[in-house]
């Protein structure tokens, strides 16, 4: 039997890093790109270059140049997720997705903005499709997608992270926490859904009440594992990133008969 009196009161909102703590426990491992190199052409023309060695990865694009440490998991064979928490650029990183067989890849930059607005996240994000030097690209083009509206899906992060989603459009999903620091809490914030590939879905999203950020890749196909990043600022108003993943277990989802969501 659960006691609602250990349970937060509502207006006990958590700060960004006392929910993110640990929620990495279920990540997928990491995986080193030492020695290797990609050049992404965006779908602005513009291009971004990566350089990596065992712990930093020097880099060239989006109007700067810099380097710094990186983070990087193949959640396929062939797909990797690489993010760079950025110390030259002090509030920002830069989040790249790519496939060693379609050579197609997507590019995102989360910034913290200098104040806030109400009504507006403080933490925005930016997308590119991309495609990487490693070869001529083949298959889909990422981009932006329907398919996950009025999918239910829970996502458990560590033995102390459970929460829940709702899609509920191409702009807006709902989210609860089940278990943990946020246990009763819940909003629905802005969000970004893009296909990468088949059953691959990239996920981001910006929070209101907090100045918080994050990129997932979600796996919906036989392994139903995520993995994604934070940017956000913590109790002290300074700028955090922060790792993040676990398991996926769908609960259902909804079609709609006839007027559909935006």
């Amino acid at each position: 039997m659960t006691d609602i009196t250990t349970d937060p009161a509502l207006d006990e909102w958590r700060t960004y890093d006392e929910f993110a703590a640990g929620i990495d426990t279920f990540r997928l491992p990491n995986t080193s790109l030492a020695g290797t190199a990609l050049v992404l052409t965006l779908d602005d023309g513009s291009t971004l270059s990566l350089t990596f060695d065992a712990v930093a990865v020097t880099w060239t694009g989006l109007g700067a140049e810099g380097a710094d440490p990186y983070d990087a998991v193949a959640v396929r064979d062939d797909v990797v997720f690489v993010n760079i928490p950025l110390e030259s650029r002090e509030r920002e990183a830069i989040t790249v997705v790519y496939s060693t067989t379609t050579h197609r890849a997507t590019v995102i930059r989360s910034r913290i903005a200098a104040e806030a607005v109400e009504g507006t996240p403080q933490v925005g994000q930016e997308f590119w499709a991309a495609t990487t030097d490693g070869g001529e690209a083949t298959g889909e083009v990422p981009g932006p997608s329907r398919d996950l509206i009025g999918k239910r899906n829970v996502y458990r992060y560590s033995p102390h992270h459970l929460y829940e989603h709702v899609y509920v459009s191409s702009q807006r999903y709902a989210w609860q926490c089940l278990e943990g620091v946020q246990r009763g809490h819940g909003d629905m914030d802005l969000s970004t859904v893009w296909k990468f590939a088949d059953g691959l879905y990239l996920f981001c999203f910006r929070e209101f009440r907090i100045a918080v950020a994050s990129v997932w890749l979600h796996d919906l196909g036989y392994q139903l594992m995520t993995t994604g990043i934070f940017l956000g600022l913590d109790g002290d108003g300074q700028a955090e990133h922060s790792r993040a993943g676990g398991h996926i277990y769908p609960l259902g989802s909804v079609s709609y008969p006839d007027a559909q969501p935006v």
